[in-house]
Parts: C-alpha cells; sequence; structure tokens
C-alpha cells in the first residue's frame, strides 16, 4: 500500500494529461469529457481509493493510449520478449559469474586473479547502453555479423543478451570471489582439513555453500531486475518487451500502464526477497526463520 500510494501520486505530479494539446489535439470540452470517463477530474484521495480497490482485486485497469487493452494484456504483450532475453541473460551471469568466481579465489594474488577482478570490475563500471552502442557499431555495423534491430530469431538476442549479461557476471564473479575468501578463512575450514577431508570436498561442500550468503543477497535483487527487462537495452535493440512499453507509457501519460509496470516489479521484488530468506536456512544452519526456546 505504502509503494502503491508513493507511485500514484508521483504519476499524478506527472506534468500534462494523457490527452495534452501538444500530443493529441483535444478541444476543451472533449479533453474534460475523457478526463471524467477515466475519473481523473475526481479528487485525487478519491482516485487513490478507486485504484486500491481495484488493485485488491487484482485489476490495474485499462490502457489510456491502447483503450481495448487492460493494463494486464498491455504487460502480457511485452512480457516474453523481456523475460526470454532476462532468462538467458541469468544463464550466463550465473555459469559463467560463479565459477570464475570460485576460480578467482582459490587463485588469490595471481595473474589470473588480477585479471578476473579487473575485468569484473570493468564489467561493473561500464554502463549497459555503452556496451550496447558499442555491439552495435563493431558487430552489427563494421562487421555485418549480427541484426541492430528487430525480434523473432535467435539472431535478435545475441546482442541483448551480451549487452545485458556483462554487469551482473561481474558482479556475480565479484561476490562470489569475495565470498569465498571470506569462507576460507574461518576456522571451521580449517577443522575440515585436519580431518583429512579431499581438497575438493573442502571447497564444495564447506566452503561454497557457506559462501553462498552473500550470493543469495545479490541474486535476490537481481532476478527480478532482469526478468522485467532493461529500458536502454529494449529501445537500442528494438526489443518488444515491457521496458519500451514503460518508456511509451511515461511520454504517453498512459497512468495504468506506469502503475501497473511498478507494481509489478514491487511484487518481484518482494517475492525474491521472501525466497532469499527461506534460501538462507538451507545454505547455513545457523540462520533460523524463528527462535528456539532452550
Amino acid at each position: 500500500m505504502i509503494i502503491s500510494l508513493i507511485l500514484f501520486l508521483a504519476v499524478r505530479w506527472l506534468p500534462g494529461t494523457p490527452w495534452n494539446e501538444g500530443e493529441i489535439p483535444l478541444q476543451g470540452p472533449a479533453k474534460e469529457n475523457m478526463m471524467k470517463k477515466y475519473g481523473l477530474d475526481q479528487p485525487i484521495h478519491v482516485q487513490y481509493a478507486k485504484y486500491l480497490w481495484n488493485l485488491l482485486h487484482l485489476d490495474l485497469g485499462n490502457s489510456f493510449i491502447y483503450k481495448t487493452d487492460t493494463v494486464w494484456q498491455t504487460i502480457a504483450r511485452g512480457w516474453p520478449a523481456t523475460a526470454k532475453i532476462g532468462a538467458f541473460t541469468l544463464l550466463i551471469a550465473f555459469s559463467i559469474g560463479i565459477p570464475v568466481g570460485i576460480i578467482a579465489a582459490l587463485r588469490q594474488n595471481s595473474l589470473l586473479d588480477y585479471t578476473v577482478t579487473f575485468l569484473a570490475t570493468t564489467g561493473i563500471t561500464v554502463p549497459n547502453f555503452a556496451v550496447a552502442v558499442w555491439l552495435v557499431m563493431f558487430v552489427s555495423v563494421k562487421m555485418d555479423l549480427l541484426p541492430t534491430q528487430g525480434w523473432g530469431t535467435w539472431q535478435h538476442i545475441v546482442l541483448p543478451v551480451v549487452a545485458y549479461s556483462l554487469a551482473p557476471t561481474s558482479l556475480i564473479a565479484r561476490f562470489t570471489r569475495v565470498s569465498m575468501l571470506e569462507a576460507m578463512r574461518s576456522d571451521y575450514i580449517r577443522t575440515a582439513r585436519a580431518k583429512g577431508l579431499a581438497e575438493p570436498v573442502v571447497i564444495m561442500r564447506h566452503v561454497f555453500k557457506n559462501a553462498l550468503i552473500p550470493i543469495i543477497t545479490l541474486v535476490g535483487p537481481l532476478i527480478p531486475n532482469l526478468m522485467t527487462g532493461s529500458i536502454f537495452i529494449e529501445n537500442t535493440f528494438g526489443v518488444p518487451g515491457i521496458g519500451r512499453h514503460f518508456v511509451t507509457s511515461i511520454f504517453d501519460r498512459d497512468y495504468p500502464v506506469i502503475m501497473g509496470i511498478f507494481m509489478l516489479v514491487a511484487v518481484l521484488f518482494g517475492l525474491t526477497y521472501f525466497i532469499s530468506d527461506i534460501l538462507y536456512t538451507w545454505a547455513d544452519p545457523r540462520v533460523r526463520l524463528t527462535d528456539r526456546k532452550t
């Protein structure tokens, strides 16, 4: 409710209206009729009460611009493309970031460790839209290997996924390296080695599992962030995803679509944090969801 209230007020404070004369040439009476039709002529607290009542019934309303579509239909139209890019990005980030972070930790202060640290820091620092522009210039324009715009084939997925996955892959690698180094210095690791356990068993069963807590904390908000799309990536490569709908809805002052996408992101963040808290108990037996009486 707090998030919906903040978003509702912020959206209503945007300058202009969905039927601004400078964007859609409606005359005064026609514009007033549209405002009345969608209840925008009512006091702000009345509008919010109606929105909250509809939200409790999972009704996000209808788009002001695409009058025949509900907000759910607008989201559903862009969700497949965004989810596909997000899923491939997560797969690359996990499959590359975690092994690279583990190897860098096991080879601490070596040339490999320094190289991984430098590349990971660079990947985190460089914004994804800059990477997207470079990929378009060199891979698509100069080398003519992959298309710059469009959607529908696997060739259209490659560049957006590469540009989108650089930062999360680097971030996961950095966090994995630091978490592994911290776990490797713990007393229970020295005890496990003193018992004569094989090094692969010590690394995977004891070091890596106990290093998962910071990684889970990172991955929690990372998943909804990737699965709801990047505005810059989708606009650069012409991906018909949620990010493009979000930008269009802001320019068109399409209040229901803006609120719907924002609330979807908020719910996904809440769910992933909740799941992360549950996963803590699996990764570290010392973490408990409830207090136990002695």
